[in-house]
């Protein structure tokens, strides 16, 4: 098995995806959020690489990964998650999915639940609509000859220090800035920035985030569910974990933690990964069982139901 410094491509669909892939056990896919890429993960992965297989990928538009104009939407995004996994002979996953990669993880369980063992929320878009101004600013024309400007060469050097230099304060509202100076740093290529202007648009708008998963919440009662957010979130606000979908699970607000929960305290974010998964059964895609709560809207017990084909 490759380290987990090492980055791995593979083609699919003819288009070079990019992916880091460590340890042995159960599948842990992680999916990162949104101009990130597989690197977030790096501090979580030697702990979870004890117990699990996983695979990180640069989502397409991001990272190593090709970005082409192609399908950026959340369900684009889970069958390439699916395809990636196919290749790799990885047949179920436990879904890990950070921010926007929060979203993706749960379309992924939506669209493939006969590949979905369990789902893990950090600090997950698609809950509710608030979402910070600076995302927001992405969706409004002319943002990106803006942003191409702003992440100029002459610029972006002293920008990028003085974001990490912000971030060793002990301030709550400055310490995500080390993150979103590697964001800052990525959306200098322009193709990513396409690629990211790309995304925003099927999930967002000025007043915030369009795409919600709320209205089939109600599923999570097939599948277990597990929620981890920072207390001091500044981008997503820690209040939309009361509308997480854990009827079956727990929710996890962190201290001292920000939008990045697995960066501020990643050993305690690998233990409640570990943890969740040998606390919890595996979810079993039942089609009679799936079928009868989608009629019912969740409005029944599930006890009550007996599973078909």
């Amino acid at each position: 098995m490759e380290s987990i410094e090492d980055v791995q491509h593979v083609v699919v669909h003819g288009h070079r995806r990019a992916y880091r892939m460590c340890g042995s056990g159960p599948a842990l896919l992680l999916v990162h959020g949104l101009a990130c890429d597989s690197s977030t993960w790096l501090e979580v992965m030697p702990t979870l690489a004890e117990r699990f297989t996983v695979i990180a990928p640069d989502l397409l538009g991001h990272g190593q990964s090709d970005k082409p104009d192609a399908d950026y939407s959340l369900g684009g995004y889970a069958n390439g998650m699916r395809d990636l996994l196919t290749v790799l002979g990885i047949d179920k996953v436990t879904v890990v999915g950070h921010s926007f990669g929060g979203g993706v993880a749960m379309q992924f369980a939506y669209q493939f639940p006969d590949r979905t063992e369990r789902v893990v929320l950090v600090a997950t878009g698609g809950l509710g609509r608030e979402v910070t101004p600076l995302i927001r600013f992405l969706t409004v024309p002319g943002s990106g000859l803006a942003i191409g400007a702003a992440t100029s060469s002459p610029l972006r050097p002293v920008v990028s220090a003085a974001m990490r230099t912000l971030a060793r304060l002990p301030v709550r509202a400055t310490r995500d800035l080390g993150e979103v100076a590697t964001i800052y740093e990525a959306l200098a290529d322009p193709a990513q920035r396409r690629a990211v202007q790309r995304v925003t648009s099927h999930v967002l708008n000025w007043h915030g985030q369009s795409v919600t998963m709320t209205d089939r919440s109600y599923l999570a009662r097939l599948m277990p569910v597990l929620v981890i957010w920072g207390r001091d979130d500044v981008v997503i606000p820690a209040s939309h974990a009361d509308l997480a979908p854990t009827q079956v699970s727990d929710v996890h607000v962190l201290e001292d933690s920000g939008h990045f929960p697995h960066k501020d305290h990643p050993e305690k974010v690998a233990r409640l990964v570990t943890e969740f998964v040998d606390s919890t059964e595996p979810a079993h895609y039942h089609r009679g069982r799936w079928r009868a709560l989608l009629r019912r809207g969740g409005e029944y017990e599930l006890e009550s139901v007996t599973p078909s084909a």
